[in-house]
């Protein structure tokens, strides 16, 4: 997995040194759709909320104990890295996690989808975590 890792961080950030377009972001926020069944930004809900995500360790999710042991206890730390490993197909890159979910298959949605992440995701006026 530290292969996997390190391999999809050097696409990303090729990627990185441009700051994301309108479209991109919108086209992210379009995937996120798929997610609010169980997340949303500022609160939790079937699964933790997202904001304030970059930068915590996965299973710490303020306010929700629901994890799965194998997410308590990853000792992984969300960026655009981790996610994107993890979003591709969560139960292969995390055996053990109960998020049931396929998983964003499509490269350039979850690149998408983790810059609109990263935009919407940062504490601030409009994402204030729930303690």
């Amino acid at each position: 997995m530290a292969m996997a890792l390190g391999l999809s961080g050097g696409l990303l950030a090729a990627g990185a040194s441009a700051a994301p377009g309108a479209a991109a972001l919108a086209r992210g926020e379009q995937v996120y759709a798929r997610c609010a069944a169980c997340h949303a930004i500022e609160g939790n809900r079937t699964g933790p909320q997202h904001c304030g995500l970059f930068g915590r360790r996965a299973g710490t999710a303020p306010g929700y104990s629901a994890y799965s042991r194998a997410m308590r206890e990853s000792r992984w730390v969300w960026d655009e890295k981790s996610l994107d490993v993890f979003l591709k197909d969560p139960m292969q890159a995390l055996p053990g996690t109960t998020m049931g979910y396929s998983g964003v298959k499509d490269a350039a949605e979850r690149a998408d989808l983790i810059a609109w992440l990263k935009e919407a995701a940062r504490p601030g006026a409009a994402c204030q975590p729930v303690p």
